[in-house]
């Protein structure tokens, strides 16, 4: 009987193409065709009076927006405690805002609107950066805006949350918030968090935990440190994936920290987190200043009517805001501030929001 020989040529072929295919296919389920840019204009200064704010904004130049932050550097001095962020938010063109009826208000935005407000002090030197995080994707090539909001806080040192939901079948990328009027210079936005509208986070007064996957909402809280207005209203804006994009080998990572303070008056705190190397890319990122342990238990505001947040804003890894063009972003820094008070179990908190499509 003739032996086949283990060196024959034909079947070395068969034997070396089938170690590759069994090599390659494994590694097509690590995929990751995200991408971002963060874009934004600079400073400007503002706003320069009290009890007003000052609106600007971020353009993505390609991609859709899937988050953005604000960053507002404070002067020194007692009058920093006045300015606060007002509003981090999408917009249609760089100027409207989504304020009408709840629901999908915008589809394929590249817009993000920063906007900063102040008390009753201001100080010459303090200033609104906006950021844009731009994103593209092989798979997810459209985005919609859902938005809700709810009246109030309408009383001093009381929270108005309100939580806005992806549609089924979409993912979600990030979100924003705002409050108006800025003529209560009291009120503000001290929250901006991914969640899930489960009876496990209390259909989203508990913020997403550190780890988990898939939010599919996003929750805003508003604080009103003084009197109050039967005119306050409080906006939470959920980025949504496009309707028909089947996003079922999509992961969208949370990572999240928290530390404590500030604590006494006329200070600030900072916390930075970042996406692990195989979390997937930066795509957003949430803050809040509150009363602690968001993840675990309902949403608590924090020690002192005054508390604010200055800043929620991709950034390095000491908690410096990035530059315009940066694709590399892998952190979200929250910058929080007291005002003239000391504001005991008082908490900063930080998101980021980390995507892998699986393509």
């Amino acid at each position: 009987m003739r032996k086949i020989s283990l060196r024959h040529p034909i079947l070395e072929k068969a034997l070396i193409a089938g170690a590759l295919l069994a090599v390659a296919v494994p590694g097509a389920a690590y995929a990751n065709t995200v991408s971002v840019t963060v874009k934004t204009p600079g400073a400007t200064s503002g706003p320069g009076s009290t009890f007003a704010e000052i609106s600007t904004h971020a353009d993505c130049a390609s991609g859709l927006v899937s988050g953005g932050g604000i960053n507002q550097a404070i002067g020194t001095g007692s009058s920093s405690n006045g300015n606060h962020v007002m509003g981090t938010e999408p917009s249609a063109d760089g100027s409207a805002e989504y304020t009408g009826s709840t629901g999908v208000v915008g589809t394929d935005v590249t817009h993000w609107l920063g906007i900063g407000g102040s008390g009753g002090a201001v100080n010459g030197s303090f200033s609104t950066t906006p950021y844009a995080v731009c994103f593209t994707s092989n798979l997810i090539n459209h985005i919609q805006v859902v938005m809700n909001k709810i009246a109030g806080p309408t009383s001093g040192s009381t929270v108005g949350l309100v939580t806005a939901t992806c549609p089924a079948s979409t993912v979600l990328l990030g979100g924003g918030a705002r409050t108006t009027p800025a003529s209560v210079g009291s009120l503000k936005p001290i929250a901006s968090f991914p969640t899930f509208n489960n009876s496990g986070h209390s259909y989203g007064q508990k913020a997403a935990a550190d780890g988990e996957t898939n939010p599919d909402s996003w929750t805003a809280v508003g604080w009103d440190g003084g009197g109050g207005s039967s005119n306050n209203t409080t906006y939470a804006y959920a980025i949504c994936s496009g309707n028909n994009i089947n996003v079922s080998g999509v992961t969208v990572k949370v990572r999240y920290s928290e530390v404590s303070g500030p604590t006494t008056a006329t200070t600030g705190q900072t916390v930075t987190v970042g996406c692990g190397g195989q979390d997937g890319k930066l795509v957003s990122g949430g803050a809040a200043v509150s009363g602690g342990s968001v993840t675990t238990t309902n949403f608590t505001g924090p020690g002192s009517g005054g508390d604010h947040l200055n800043g929620s804003f991709p950034s390095d890894s000491g908690g410096s805001a990035v530059s315009d063009g940066t694709t590399t972003a892998a952190y979200w820094t929250a910058s929080t501030h007291t005002g003239g008070s000391s504001s005991s179990n008082t908490y900063s908190d930080s998101w980021v929001l980390c995507a892998n499509d699986g393509v």
